[in-house]
């Protein structure tokens, strides 16, 4: 009940007086507003028209002519940590999310698990009368909970969301994508050849539900947090958006960088004298070598053309999912919301760098540790964006979009932090199209949405004793620009800490890959940012007390927010790290006998859940029987990027693996026998490792007790993906993992799927660090 029973109650119902005020739950305030969140990924501020880069976002421009520009909003560097923010409105730390789900250690401010103690906005709206909705990317479940069979307890609707359509984890492959729907994980709804784009079909299911609420409780609010896949890698996009970008970017990363940075500061979003900062920013080796940019003047011209490519598909994919948000703001105004919704517009982190100095057609080859070949890549450039592809650009790239500022991504460097935000609120805001310099935080959104809704955080919640939020409203920007009242932030990532306090920020030269350890000998550099807003000017020798202050106010904040221990942990190559993390890290639960038994008919088993056959030797067996017209996958794992499949086409069983998408496939196969019950398997034994540390040895096929094949062939040491793609029994999901029955499903039929047994328990050689390695290296 809402409130205490204040009917009558009789023996007889006719004597009685009921009370439904008791049981309803409570309603929005008359003329409460609806909120849309807008929240894209990897994406600096130079790379948007409302910044003045050259990436066409009408419907953000349209939303900034109508309200506010925001220049110096943060965020945390990372997705998964930015978003918890976004989630609670306190600091990433305390909400566990020091990083990424995937990496959570044993500790309280890395272990991907929000505290009670840190309700979520959306629990309190939607008590408070608002309709909540989650559309696009999660990467805020904890990795514990991402099977079917897992709690749900941290899943959107448990997290305060009436409904939830899109996927759970950091990424997917937007013409393929791995889907789920409120609780439990689903089938894409229809295929790119029928017009499908995970953009396009997350912009429907946003509409569904808006127009549900409206055509069913009138009048009632609503709060959606949409957050489409882009601009995440990999990069897709229609052809047409990938096509108006042809020469956009042929004067290269370094020259854009050049042009954009008057633009932005003619718009006002950057103060007159603001200088450019260097490429490579920090001291060799200070930060990883994948993370270099290389000079646009020592590339070849095969190299230009391609990297100028992978920009253009990246800026169509921007573009393209701008247009799905029109759709959605076309709505509000035809149905008449438009005038009473908060609009925030805004990225979780900066431009990403997760592309390597060379980028790549396929970025699984970059986590694996393998080579891209140019001849191969411009093979592809064509096909950059399509299905055939799972690209992500260069480092250049990165640096370009995040101009004026140092790095990127993953650094706490403004590259990494300082992000993108339009805020539009017709009826509460009469500015149009003006700038608002005040220094604000992720962390800030949920203050300023329940400072706008009129909503307060209780001090205790479902009988847990309450955080305080630790963002500011920051409706107070809403009147004018000014004076920020917001005084103090801390960064921290994987290691690499900055502090702001007062228009100060120091910030550590260490870097988030460097695993160097000895934090107390760090070098902290100073930036006055309220006039070098791009930390050009390192200021440490001329006010060492001024250093002195921020680091200890950082270590006071760090203390508060359960940012220790520090991790940076070097798991290649460091024997003494690779057990620190082995002993923290989270262990999917692995039956004794190392085996795993999977049936059909059930949800597709997660990459990081399924039974890891990544750089050891394991066996498959499949309990079946067939028919003369059997065909149909009986496994598959994966993608035309890399994976792994048995199926029965054409009268052959053939098992294929598909190493990172590099012609020709390895193809093992044997003629079907006479229909019945039977055993089909697959044996491989890892003997050696390659150059790249692929796994090399003999693979043979099985008909019942009989070897019907063998061949030698090598797999691949990291996942096939990083959150799409999962494992799948009687069906491949998605993207075909092999060309030899490309479409959808190819579903076993003309027979029955048993059971299906992987057995790793008798590898034979286990290079246990490399496979976590390669685990490690996406975020």
């Amino acid at each position: 009940m809402t409130r205490e029973f204040q009917g009558k109650i009789e023996l007889d119902v006719r004597d009685s007086v009921s009370d439904w005020d008791a049981f309803l739950p409570p309603e929005a305030p008359e003329g409460a507003p609806n909120v849309l969140l807008v929240l894209y990924d990897d994406t600096g501020q130079a790379a948007w028209s409302p910044y003045g880069g050259r990436i066409q976002m009408p419907t953000m421009e349209r939303l900034a002519q109508n309200g506010l520009t925001y220049t110096q909003w943060h965020t945390t560097a990372l997705c998964s940590p930015t978003r918890s923010t976004l989630l609670t409105g306190r600091n990433h730390h305390s909400n566990g999310f020091a990083t990424i789900s995937e990496s959570s250690t044993g500790f309280p401010g890395y272990n991907s698990h929000i505290p009670a103690s840190n309700a979520t906005m959306a629990n309190l709206l939607r008590d408070a009368g608002w309709a909540t909705f989650w559309v696009g990317k999660n990467h805020n479940v904890p990795i514990d909970e991402w099977t079917a069979g897992a709690s749900k307890k941290n899943w959107p609707l448990a997290q305060g969301f009436d409904r939830f359509y899109g996927f759970i984890g950091g990424e997917t492959n937007n013409w393929y994508p791995s889907l789920a729907e409120d609780n439990h994980y689903i089938d894409q709804p229809y295929l790119p050849e029928q017009g499908y784009h995970l953009s396009r079909d997350l912009a429907d299911q946003a509409l569904r539900m808006l127009r549900d609420v409206q055509q069913t409780e009138p009048g009632k609010p609503w709060y959606l947090w949409f957050c489409p896949g882009a601009n995440h890698a990999p990069h897709h996009a229609p052809q047409e958006y990938i096509d108006k970008y042809k020469g956009v970017f042929d004067d290269g990363y370094e020259a854009y960088r050049e042009w954009v940075l008057p633009r932005m500061i003619e718009r006002g979003l950057l103060p007159e004298g603001t200088e450019l900062t260097e490429l490579n920013p920090m001291p060799p080796g200070t930060f990883s070598a994948s993370d270099e940019v290389r000079p646009w003047a020592e590339l070849g011209a095969e190299e230009r053309a391609l990297f100028c490519r992978m920009a253009e598909v990246y800026a169509g994919f921007s573009e393209y999912t701008d247009a799905q948000v029109g759709r959605i703001v076309d709505y509000l105004e035809e149905s008449g919301q438009l005038d009473n919704t908060l609009i925030i517009y805004c990225a979780d982190n900066g431009a990403s760098g997760e592309g390597s100095p060379n980028g790549s057609v396929n970025e699984g080859k970059i986590f694996g540790g393998y080579p891209d070949d140019l001849q191969d890549n411009l093979r592809m450039v064509d096909k950059l964006g399509s299905p055939d592809t799972y690209n992500h650009y260069p480092t250049g790239w990165a640096a370009a979009f995040s101009t004026p500022y140092r790095m990127f991504k993953r650094y706490v460097y403004q590259g990494g932090v300082c992000d993108p935000l339009v805020i539009s609120w017709p009826k509460g805001i009469a500015a149009r199209g003006e700038v608002r310099n005040q220094y604000h935080h992720s962390t800030d959104i949920v203050a300023t949405i329940l400072d706008v809704c009129g909503v307060e955080l209780p001090a205790t919640y479902n009988g847990v004793e309450q955080r305080p939020l630790d963002g500011i409203p920051m409706t107070y920007s809403f009147e004018a620009d000014g004076e920020t009242t917001k005084r103090t932030q801390y960064f921290e990532m994987f290691g690499n800490r900055g502090i702001w306090h007062d228009g100060w920020k120091a910030v550590t030269e260490h870097g988030p890959v460097s695993g160097r350890g000895d934090f107390p000998s760090d070098t902290w550099q100073l930036f006055h940012t309220d006039t070098d807003r791009s930390e050009a000017h390192d200021l440490a020798d001329e006010h060492p007390e001024k250093v002195e202050e921020l680091k200890a106010l950082w270590l006071s904040e760090a203390k508060r927010n359960d940012v220790l221990p520090l991790n940076d942990l070097q798991i290649i190559g460091n024997p003494k790290d690779f057990e620190t993390f082995i002993s923290m890290e989270f262990k999917v639960p692995v039956p004794a006998s190392g085996q795993y038994t999977y049936y059909p008919g059930t949800s597709e088993v997660p990459e990081r859940s399924a039974a890891n056959t990544h750089g050891v030797s394991y066996k498959v067996l499949a309990e079946v029987t067939t028919t003369a017209d059997t065909q149909g996958v009986i496994f598959a794992h994966g993608s035309r990027f890399g994976g792994h499949s048995l199926f029965v086409k054409d009268g052959k069983l053939t098992y294929v693996y598909n190493f990172l998408g590099i012609p020709p496939e390895n193809v093992i196969s044997a003629p079907v026998p006479e229909p019945g019950p039977h055993v089909f398997g697959v044996s491989f034994t890892k003997e050696r490792v390659g150059e790249y540390r692929e796994a090399i040895g003999p693979l043979a096929l099985y008909i019942d007790d009989e070897k019907v094949a063998e061949q030698e062939i090598r797999t691949i040491l990291g996942h096939f993906s990083l959150c799409g793609e999962g494992l799948c029994i009687g069906y491949d999901s998605g993207d075909a993992v092999s060309k030899l029955y490309e479409g959808s499903r190819f579903d076993y039929t003309g027979g029955e799927i048993i059971k299906v047994v992987f057995d790793i328990a008798d590898d034979a050689y286990v290079d246990v660090e490399a496979h976590l390695a390669a685990a490690m290296a996406r975020d």
